[in-house]
């Protein structure tokens, strides 16, 4: 028996797996998923988690039903390597593998602020997004709330709450001086000035110092704030950093063309875990899913791989609200209300996939 296990189902895990299923299998490969919830969460989308504008069942999506793979939900707590098993939460039995694909995304990364981790909430995790919202839904009439961190996922969040709380005092903390800097200047000045329309203070070139449970200091100046909501960066998860694999600077685990870990090649490693020249995201991760599946379809009936072809993304979307958005698609800036409709188009696939 050729024991596959696939630990996380988000965007790569899922590509994996309805990669394998479309294909007729050999009766002895037994496909195991472990994950943390009974369900896909579209991770893009938690930013409206956060804000109240989503309910959960708008973001999440039911596991492939097929007899060929058997789902354990439960927590991981340890991977390991050398005797092939995975230790879950709670559990005595262990689950074995002989082969292993790591899809556990990230978690924020908090710099080594003091206080961050402590004070401030998070849209990483379905959990935690449910969380923030619960945080910021509880507020009173001009309660504040602080961002730290002004790229994609700090905008959204923003943007969501503005929309659902116009009472709110939202303040948007970025590093740089100019929000979403890896965009398009046309992109950076379009989010800018809704931003200003809206009422959304932008500090740029903060530099937060530490966070406290009531405020946040940013180059010297301390503010009382309600909720801190943090979005200042990401790290692949703790559990695939801990593995005794070569990394990337950014604690990413290095793979050959095939997805496969050089020093253990029965181990392949998809998304916000691997290093890629490509930015993190739910687009990448899928593609990488779609082209581990196919390697590991020759890899599980004992023939050799053809070679993944080079990763092509498409664009990046983002929403300010839910009529109003940017992105960058065929290598053009767009805003406005076009990139916002496909945005919601991408998620409708999604869903349905």
């Amino acid at each position: 028996m050729k024991r596959l296990v696939i630990l996380g189902g988000g965007y790569g895990g899922v590509r994996v797996i309805a990669g394998l299923l479309n294909h007729q299998l050999s009766e002895d490969i037994a496909i195991t998923v472990v994950d943390r919830n009974p369900y896909q969460s579209l991770k893009t989308e938690f930013y409206s988690i956060a804000a109240g504008t989503s309910a959960d069942k708008d973001v999440r999506v039911n596991f492939p039903e097929d007899k060929r793979v058997n789902y354990i939900f439960g927590e991981i707590t340890a991977i390991n390597t050398e005797d092939r098993e995975i230790i879950l939460e709670g559990r005595t039995e262990r689950v074995e593998y002989d082969y292993l694909v790591v899809a556990l995304g990230c978690e924020d990364i908090y710099h080594g602020i003091e206080g961050a981790q402590e004070y401030t909430h998070s849209v990483q995790t379905f959990q935690q997004a449910r969380r923030t919202w619960a945080a910021v839904g509880n507020l009173k009439a001009y309660g504040k709330v602080a961002i730290v961190g002004a790229g994609l996922s700090g905008i959204e969040v923003a943007a969501e709450i503005r929309e659902s709380r116009p009472d709110l005092n939202i303040r948007l903390l970025d590093r740089g001086a100019s929000v979403l800097k890896a965009f398009n200047p046309k992109v950076q000045e379009y989010v800018e000035s809704w931003f200003i329309e809206n009422q959304v203070e932008v500090l740029h070139h903060a530099n937060v110092e530490y966070v406290e449970k009531d405020g946040v200091c940013n180059n010297g100046i301390c503010f009382v704030n309600d909720v801190t909501i943090w979005t200042a960066g990401v790290q692949p998860h703790h559990l695939a950093r801990a593995l005794p694999f070569q990394k990337d600077q950014q604690g990413k685990i290095i793979v050959n063309d095939y997805y496969q870990v050089p020093e253990n090649k029965h181990i392949y490693v998809v998304g916000d875990c691997a290093s890629s020249f490509h930015s993190p995201s739910g687009q990448l991760a899928m593609q990488q899913g779609d082209q581990i599946a196919e390697v590991l379809l020759a890899v599980l009936h004992d023939k050799q791989p053809k070679k993944p072809k080079a990763i092509k993304l498409k664009g990046t979307l983002g929403s300010l609200g839910k009529s109003d958005g940017f992105g960058n698609m065929f290598q053009q800036p767009f805003t406005g209300l076009v990139p916002r409709i496909a945005k919601s188009g991408v998620l409708w696939l999604s869903k349905r996939h």
